[in-house]
């Protein structure tokens, strides 16, 4: 436990320093974008607020699921990171609509873009939201709930990326219709990275097997373990970010110990699969009426 709370500890001091970071640039782009009529800042300031917002969703739902399981919260408050990465997912999806819209409507009734000063303040861009990414990389690798707020702030830097070019193109031709368009890439990559963030949450909200841990791969290895004969009411299924679980009815041999097969069942789920947490009801299997026959390996 001790493990887990510095876990969710570093993650809460990377997730405010990224905040930090993004809200004093969300400040500057916002002001800048207006002076300088650009869409592609005031889209990505649209974007940044919902950065500043998923940053701080994930800041507070990683000190709540730091809290230890009580009362009726018997896994803890683990599905809360959970939450927080859907709701992620949603406001990144909502943005890129409204991208979608505003962009459309500028194609059509073009508006004067200050080309200078959107590419100088995409610079500045690029470099915070690098360096808020980098606070999150690490982390996100663990957690679904960083992760949401990872992916907020890596599309922020191709968005400063594609804004520095249409900024460019702009300056180089005179062409305005650069900043709409860089705006539709934008919009292109964030319902990317929504799509995949919503379908994580999702199958961990309705208790869907790990991808990694396929539930007839994980039978099969359970049925090699010596003297088990049969595996059934498998359910493996993921509470949080980083807490893969199983439960299973297992049936050894007649003259099997129910002791040391679930030990070694617990072993090799734990070394193959990184399951840590599994609920194992082992019993002996009935005795065959036919002498000399094989107890049948099943699966149910």
């Amino acid at each position: 436990m001790a493990g887990h709370g510095h876990h969710h500890a570093a993650d809460r001091w990377r997730l405010a320093g990224a905040l930090a970071l993004i809200a004093g640039l969300l400040v500057a782009e916002v002001a800048v974008g207006i002076v300088a009529g650009s869409l592609a800042l005031l889209a990505d300031a649209g974007h940044m607020l919902t950065d500043a917002a998923a940053l701080a969703l994930a800041l507070v739902a990683a000190g709540v699921a730091a809290r230890p399981p009580g009362g009726r919260w018997t896994f803890g408050f683990r599905r809360v990171e959970i939450l927080a990465a859907l709701a992620n997912g949603t406001t990144l999806a909502l943005v890129g609509i409204w991208i979608v819209y505003a962009a459309v409507r500028r194609l059509v009734s073009p508006a004067d873009v200050h080309g200078g000063l959107v590419l100088v303040l995409a610079g500045a861009g690029i470099a915070v939201n690098l360096a808020a990414a980098a606070l999150l990389l690490r982390p996100s690798r663990e957690s679904l709930n960083v992760r949401g707020a990872f992916l907020h702030v890596a599309t922020d830097v191709a968005a400063f990326a594609g804004t520095a070019v249409a900024g460019a193109l702009i300056l180089l031709t005179g062409w305005d219709r650069f900043d709409p368009l860089a705006s539709l890439a934008v919009a292109a990559l964030i319902f990317w990275s929504s799509a995949n963030l919503l379908r994580e949450s999702s199958r961990i909200l309705l208790d869907i097997s790990p991808g990694e841990m396929p539930p007839e791969e994980v039978a099969d290895a359970m049925l090699a373990v010596p003297d088990v004969v049969e595996v059934h009411d498998l359910h493996v299924w993921t509470v949080g970010s980083g807490f893969p679980s199983l439960s299973a009815h297992v049936l050894v041999r007649p003259e099997g110990d129910c002791h040391d097969a679930r030990r070694a069942l617990a072993e090799m789920l734990s070394q193959r699969f990184g399951l840590e947490h599994t609920t194992l009801q082992v019993e002996h299997a009935r005795q065959q009426r036919s002498v000399g026959t094989e107890l049948p390996l099943v699966r149910s």
